[in-house]
């Protein structure tokens, strides 16, 4: 009895902190309150009027997107300040004639503006196979348009709602078009890859068959035995065995030769 109420228990503590992650990480349609906003040292708010006059490309389409719904809690200053909120405060900049070095935090150089909110995003670089933004060889500005200018996309406008697009611009090779398709491209690169890093070679999101059998797992038919597993009206059971799925279907992106995705 004590065993199973640690278990209850565990999984109470992960399911919360998993939650807790989510709420954090997410950029709903409702809005958010941040507590400390970007830092530039002797900087003060200026509002989103004054970076308008330049930055059009961006303001334009800012106020619809999930991004502006953050507001800030602060005795500074309260209510949504919309650019500020991940720049910081922007006098400095603003006097300078637009310079961006040590006035202005610039997140497309350096990401803890945008893990100020994403923690949970944080902790995922920080896995074993990840993309290397804790490096700083990548940013999140290499796959996400916090400003919006596709915001008549699906998504809100962060740019991963062109699915494959924005995975194709660094893997050519993994997303070109293939005379045998892996249906699961469809649906996007993240089915099968936590872009974000993951435990698993490859940033899989399982090291095992089980990622290919979320998809591929059937039925058995009235001729299969108790235990046998049937991919494609082919017996898998001793194939399943022998070692991961891509052991076999080694062009799991997609073949121009082989209908079984081989190379």
């Amino acid at each position: 009895m004590k065993s199973r109420q640690w278990t209850w228990g565990s999984a109470l503590i992960v399911g919360v902190a998993l939650l807790s992650a989510w709420l954090l990480s997410s950029c709903a349609s409702v809005d958010r309150s941040v507590v400390v906003p970007g830092k530039t040292p002797g900087a003060t708010f200026v509002g989103n009027d004054q970076c308008s006059h330049c930055h059009t490309e961006y303001t334009d389409h800012f106020a619809e997107t999930a991004h502006a719904k953050v507001r800030l809690k602060s005795p500074e200053q309260t209510g949504t300040i919309g650019c500020e909120l991940c720049h910081g405060p922007g006098s400095k900049h603003v006097n300078s004639g637009g310079d961006w070095k040590e006035t202005i935090v610039n997140p497309g150089k350096k990401p803890e503006a945008c893990f100020q909110c994403h923690s949970g995003i944080r902790a995922r670089f920080q896995l074993p196979h990840r993309h290397p933004v804790a490096e700083g060889q990548m940013n999140c500005v290499d796959c996400h348009n916090p400003h919006g200018k596709e915001i008549g996309k699906p998504a809100g406008g962060l740019a991963m709602a062109r699915r494959n697009q924005t995975c194709a611009e660094c893997h050519q090779e993994q997303t070109q078009s293939f005379v045998f398709e892996h249906e699961a491209l469809r649906e996007g690169c993240v089915v099968c890859h936590d872009v974000h890093g993951s435990p698993n070679p490859k940033m899989l999101q399982q090291a095992d068959n089980n990622l290919c059998l979320r998809c591929h797992a059937q039925a058995p038919g009235p001729a299969a035995q108790p235990g046998q597993l049937f991919i494609g009206k082919v017996n898998h059971t001793t194939f399943v065995q022998q070692g991961a799925c891509w052991s076999c279907h080694s062009s799991v992106h997609g073949s121009n030769i082989n209908p079984r995705m081989r190379y």
